[in-house]
């Protein structure tokens, strides 16, 4: 019996990329109070190997290594289906951080931790859309 092969992973190298999807439906009622079109969000991440999805239910989340190779077309599938997708974001590194996150664990606050991102008052789909579109169209990532 062959003995698995342990890999290092070089985490928040320039190879990684995060796409942010946003969903139009959510199966909560509570989630009606968000904008249409922006009641849920998720994320995938790309890598050398392939493709992770990382997507925050309630009550749930669920982080998934896709049967899909790196060059498949994941934010085009998505947009296809009907989702608002931005990106490509490269997470920026871990640092260190005087207090822990006081924000509720939401869909929200899980893509921002993806990217490495603190964003103190983006509590919804819509704001966290907002501001990532802001930045892509001014270049920053």
């Amino acid at each position: 019996m062959n003995a698995p092969v342990a890999r290092r992973r070089t985490r928040g190298t320039a190879t990684e990329e995060v796409w942010i999807a946003f969903a139009g439906r959510g199966e909560m009622a509570w989630l009606r109070l968000f904008r249409p079109g922006f009641r849920h969000c998720f994320a995938a991440l790309a890598d050398a190997e392939g493709w992770t999805l990382v997507d925050p239910l309630s009550g749930r989340l669920v982080v998934q290594r896709l049967a899909a190779p790196r060059d498949f077309d994941l934010p085009g599938f998505w947009r296809r289906a009907g989702f608002r997708v931005l990106g490509p974001f490269t997470p920026t590194p871990p640092r260190p951080s005087l207090l822990p996150p006081l924000l509720p664990a939401t869909c929200v606050t899980a893509c921002l931790a993806l990217l490495g991102r603190r964003r103190r008052f983006l509590l919804s789909p819509h704001a966290l859309y907002r501001t990532l579109h802001a930045e892509l169209a001014a270049g920053a990532n």
